[in-house]
């Protein structure tokens, strides 16, 4: 399988999600833990013990999709396509985040399978962790 989707409900409205998911401030809070910047269209993550990875934003029509590229944990070989989603649901919000573009990779099919699930854990830990800063963070 080449992507990963994953859907979630948020109890908070479209507008806040959008914010919490694509402003540095927020999204270096739950995505990474060691905060995150933005040059024009390139979000800079860093984490405790991943060190850095650019997201290069290719795609961003406030409040539905918010898209970028990144190296997949394995510099070099290519990078994967992030897209997120937004959709009101109630008073709430359904975000949908999809992975693709590890079939593409510059490496062994086994190294792509390895990075694809080793990301498949990462986003149900990290939104797990959106869903929980959003209850606790005002915008």
């Amino acid at each position: 399988m080449d992507s990963i989707e994953r859907t979630i409900h948020i109890d908070a409205p479209v507008e806040r999600v959008w914010i919490i998911v694509t402003e540095p401030e927020h999204l270096g809070q739950w995505f990474g833990d060691a905060g995150a910047s933005r040059a024009g269209d390139t979000i800079t993550m860093a984490w405790k013990e991943h060190g850095e990875a650019e997201l290069r934003i290719v795609r961003e029509e406030r409040p539905n999709v918010f898209a970028y590229r990144w190296d997949a944990n394995d510099p070099g070989i290519g990078d994967t396509l992030v897209e997120f989603t937004f959709a009101t649901e109630g008073s709430g919000t359904r975000l949908t985040v999809v992975e693709s573009g590890f079939g593409e990779l510059r490496t062994a099919t086994e190294r792509q399978r390895e990075l694809r699930e080793g990301n498949v854990g990462g986003w149900k830990h990290e939104l797990g962790d959106l869903e929980r800063y959003a209850q606790t963070v005002t915008v």
